[in-house]
């Protein structure tokens, strides 16, 4: 059975290991996800990825996870543009989230960043996910 929305797969993936308490999940491996996690790494929200390869050719993205006194870093983690209704944004339109103390995860043509990087870089793109 094929996956209509990998990274929403991943971020329920993170979301639910950090609920539980594991300190490391995973998931399978797509350039996308890797990126998106790139993010998470540079801004602090997860501690380390890495991409492990499997047998029969798979390879998966093994994600451990960052608490802060017994707590989860992520407060909370959604999706924004999804299959069904893609969301896209100009900087001009670019919104914030939790009046920045929030981030927000954007395809551009000039890779995965942050809001604020592609605001500096003048850059719009898909809202892939909403992280605090």
């Amino acid at each position: 059975m094929s996956m209509s929305d990998q990274l929403a797969d991943m971020l329920s993936r993170i979301r639910n290991a950090q609920m539980a308490g594991h300190k490391v999940t995973e998931c399978p491996h797509s350039k996308l996800k890797a990126n998106v996690c790139e993010v998470l790494k540079d801004e602090g929200f997860i501690r380390e990825y890495k991409v492990d390869a499997r047998d029969n050719n798979k390879n998966v993205l093994v994600i451990e996870l960052k608490y802060a006194e017994g707590r989860g870093v992520i407060r909370q983690i959604d999706r924004v543009s999804k299959p069904g209704r893609r969301v896209y944004t100009s900087v001009k339109t670019m919104p914030s989230f939790y009046n920045g103390l929030g981030l927000l995860v954007v395809s551009t043509p000039r890779g995965v960043m942050p809001d604020y990087k592609a605001k500096a870089a003048n850059v719009g793109g898909e809202v892939l996910c909403q992280v605090f």
